[in-house]
């Protein structure tokens, strides 16, 4: 993993880039709530006369608690990656090939893997797989996701722990050592925690008490799956950027969640 941090002269520009992408991530996450089959349709099991709130209030107050959380959480994890020496928003000098095009292989093969491996599970157990929304709300979950999860996973949780561990490491090893090894093991909480994360939606959708009540099949390609995810986006992270890392995590969803949802019916 390459790390290249933030040049102080680069600081305003990589603010307002994080910016750009809270408020294209607030504007997405506004329309994903009103189409059909996104947002409101999650609230189906519950009953939406209690809400007593009309759509359009729901989504804009979506939006504002995503401008003010996530703006705050990406403006904290922006000053950690550049105490991490990570590259924040994007490595300076990153072109099209580093923010764009690897970002979109690595995201269209591990999207690829989600599938076969999802496949195999139903194949060999009982398990009718996990829903997909409909397009175009699917487009706009793609979207979100890619943006606000690598936010709060690799631009926050992993500059958090490469931080953290670093100090802790630096009293052991040399310098040099202790910042790869800290940020190879914050990948891997993130991968951890970006994998839990998902276990909620899961454990609604068989039923299940817990998250430890889920068929150990459905609970291992839960964690193993997300979190090979995770790693693939992290890696993006420390090498280009919160902005590759979004990329990965973006085409993964179009494969898993566009493509395939479609294939297989969608929700």
């Amino acid at each position: 993993m390459r790390r290249q941090g933030i040049g102080q002269g680069h600081t305003r520009d990589q603010q307002k880039w994080l910016l750009i992408l809270v408020v294209l991530y607030a504007a997405a996450a506004m329309v994903y709530v009103l189409v059909p089959g996104g947002g409101l349709a999650m609230a189906d099991a519950f009953d939406e006369s209690s809400l007593d709130i009309p759509p359009w209030q729901l989504a804009l107050a979506n939006a504002v608690i995503i401008l003010v959380l996530y703006g705050g959480v990406g403006l904290l994890g922006l000053w950690l990656a550049g105490k991490a020496g990570l590259p924040g928003i994007y490595r300076p000098g990153a072109g099209p090939r580093d923010l764009v095009w690897r970002p979109m292989r690595v995201g269209l093969f591990a999207g690829a893997v989600l599938v076969a491996a999802d496949t195999v599970v139903r194949l060999v157990s009982d398990f009718q797989g996990f829903p997909h929304p409909p397009f175009p709300a699917s487009l706009l979950a793609s979207f979100t996701a890619g943006v606000g999860e690598e936010i709060l996973f690799r631009l926050f949780v992993i500059s958090l722990w490469t931080v953290i561990l670093g100090w802790v490491l630096s009293r052991f090893v040399p310098q040099e050592g202790a910042g790869l090894w800290a940020l190879r093991a914050a990948n891997v909480i993130a991968a951890l925690a970006f994998a839990a994360a998902h276990l909620g939606t899961a454990t609604v959708v068989a039923d299940a008490s817990t998250p430890l009540g889920l068929p150990p099949m459905i609970l291992g390609e839960i964690i193993v799956l997300n979190g090979f995810v995770g790693v693939l986006a992290g890696a993006s992270f420390a090498r280009s950027g919160l902005i590759a890392a979004a990329g990965v995590h973006f085409w993964t969803d179009v494969v898993w969640h566009v493509i395939f949802g479609a294939l297989s019916g969608g929700v």
